[in-house]
C-alpha cells in the first residue's frame, strides 16, 4: 500500500500532549487497577431530561432531515440573543452579531485562519487551553505568550508585554473562568483588556467555556458586559459544560461584527451547518428553565469542597479555584508536574494531568477534574494520605 506523505501544514501542528497521559493510564487500567481519573475534562453528567426530549420531537419532523441554512437557523440565533440579554444584559443582533459553531473548539481554532496572515503575531495565555496552539499553527503565525502567575491572581500583566510585541500582535485569546487554573476575571481587568485592545489594534477572542460555573455565589461576567467590547473582540460559549452538551458539538461565537462575518464565511466553505434538530435543542437549552444549571453549579461546589477539604487536611497547601469544574494544585517539592503525576498514577491509581501540558509556566502544578462523584474525590484523597507526601 502506498504511503502518502502528510503535507507541511500538518507536520506543523502541535503533538497532543495529553495523548500519552490516556496511554499511560490505560496501561495501570489493563493491569486490573480500579484508576480514579481526575486528569480529564469530560462532564460525567448525563444531558438534561427535558433537552434530550426537544432532540427526540425534533427528530421526528421531517423539514430537519435536510440540509439546515448554512449559517444555522435564525431560531437558533434569535434564542443565543435572548440568552445574553437575560444572562448578561447584553444585546446582540441576531443576523450580525452571531455565528453557529460545530462546538466552542472549532471557533477557538479557526479564528486564527480567519483573521491572521502568515508571520502574523497572536497573543496566548500560558498555561492555557491546548487548542489555541492548533489554530496559530493553522494560520502560520507566531505566537506571544502571556503567563499567568498565582501572585496576579492568574491574569496577564498586559504591563510586562513589550511595546513591539503589542505593535505586532493581531489577536489575543482569553479565558475565564479558567483552564487549568479555575481564576475569574474581574470587570476591571476585562476594562484594561478593551483599552489595550482598542489602543493596539487586537482582536480579543474570550473562551467562556465556563461561563455559567462560579463558585461561592460569585458569577463569572462575560467580556461582552465591558464598554467597547463589542468593538474589539468576540466571546464563544459552548453548550458542552453548561447543560453537559458535550457530545452534541453545538457553540456560538457572539460579537464583533466583523468577526462574525469572517467565521461564517470560513464555514461555508467547510460545513453545511449544524443537524437542525441539534440547534432546536440547543434554543431549548437556552431558553427554558435554567434550574438544571443552578443544580450542576452546586453539585461541581460540593465536589470542590469535598476535595480541597480533604487535601487541606492531609496537610496539602492548596487554593479553592474560584470558578470552571477544575483545580490547579502546586506539586510537592522535589516533583515536577510529570514525574508528581506519574508517581500518583503509579503508587496510587490515580490519574492528574501535569501543568507543563499546558505552557510551560504549568510547571509546578497539577489539574485536577471534579468530573466525579464526592465518594471517588474523598478515595482520591484517602489514596493521597496514605502516600505520605505532606506528613
Amino acid at each position: 500500500m502506498k504511503n502518502f506523505k502528510q503535507s507541511k501544514l500538518l507536520q506543523t501542528l502541535p503533538k497532543q500532549f495529553f495523548a500519552s497521559l490516556v496511554e499511560k493510564s490505560g496501561k495501570v487500567v489493563a493491569l486490573g487497577h480500579d484508576v480514579i481519573n481526575l486528569g480529564q475534562g469530560n462532564p460525567d453528567q448525563p444531558t438534561p431530561q427535558h433537552i434530550v426530549q426537544s432532540m427526540q420531537n425534533a427528530v421526528l419532523k421531517p423539514q430537519h432531515h435536510k440540509y439546515a441554512p448554512f449559517r444555522g437557523h435564525d431560531f437558533l440565533k434569535e434564542a443565543v440573543a435572548a440568552f445574553y440579554k437575560r444572562e448578561y444584559d447584553v444585546v446582540l443582533d441576531p443576523a450580525t452579531e452571531i455565528a453557529v459553531l460545530f462546538g466552542g473548539k472549532a471557533g477557538l481554532v479557526e479564528l486564527p485562519v480567519c483573521l491572521l496572515n502568515e508571520g502574523d503575531t497572536v497573543l496566548v495565555p500560558d498555561p492555557g487551553y491546548p487548542d489555541y496552539l492548533s489554530g496559530v499553527a493553522l494560520a502560520k503565525a507566531n505566537m506571544e505568550v502571556m503567563p499567568l502567575e498565582e501572585k496576579n491572581n492568574f491574569l496577564p500583566n498586559y504591563q510586562n508585554i513589550s511595546e513591539s510585541v503589542l505593535k505586532d500582535a493581531k489577536l489575543m485569546f482569553l479565558n475565564y473562568p479558567n483552564n487549568p487554573t479555575g481564576a475569574m476575571a474581574t470587570a476591571a481587568f476585562f476594562e484594561e483588556t478593551v483599552e489595550l485592545a482598542n489602543k493596539n489594534n487586537i482582536c480579543v477572542v474570550h473562551d467562556f467555556a465556563y461561563g455559567a460555573i462560579g463558585f461561592e455565589g460569585n458569577r463569572p461576567i462575560s467580556f461582552l458586559q465591558t464598554a467597547g467590547a463589542k468593538n474589539v473582540g468576540v466571546e464563544i460559549y459552548t453548550l458542552s459544560k453548561t447543560y453537559n452538551m458535550a457530545g452534541w458539538r453545538v457553540g456560538f461565537t457572539v460579537g464583533n461584527a466583523s468577526v462574525i462575518e469572517a467565521i461564517n464565511l470560513l464555514q461555508d466553505h467547510l460545513y453545511v451547518s449544524l443537524f437542525s434538530s441539534i440547534q432546536e435543542a440547543a434554543a431549548t437549552a437556552l431558553l427554558d428553565s435554567q434550574h438544571c444549571v443552578d443544580e450542576l453549579v452546586e453539585m461541581y461546589e460540593e465536589r470542590r469542597n469535598v476535595l480541597v477539604n480533604g487535601l487541606k487536611e492531609i496537610g496539602w497547601d492548596v487554593n479553592a479555584p474560584q470558578g470552571s469544574f477544575f483545580a490547579w494544585l502546586k506539586v510537592p517539592n522535589g516533583y515536577t508536574s510529570e514525574s508528581f503525576s506519574d508517581y500518583l498514577l503509579e503508587n496510587a491509581h490515580i490519574v492528574v494531568a501535569p501543568g507543563i501540558g499546558f505552557g510551560s509556566y504549568g510547571e509546578g502544578y497539577v489539574r485536577v477534574g471534579l468530573l466525579t462523584s464526592t465518594e471517588r474525590l474523598q478515595e482520591a484523597v484517602d489514596r493521597i494520605k496514605k502516600l505520605q507526601l505532606f506528613s
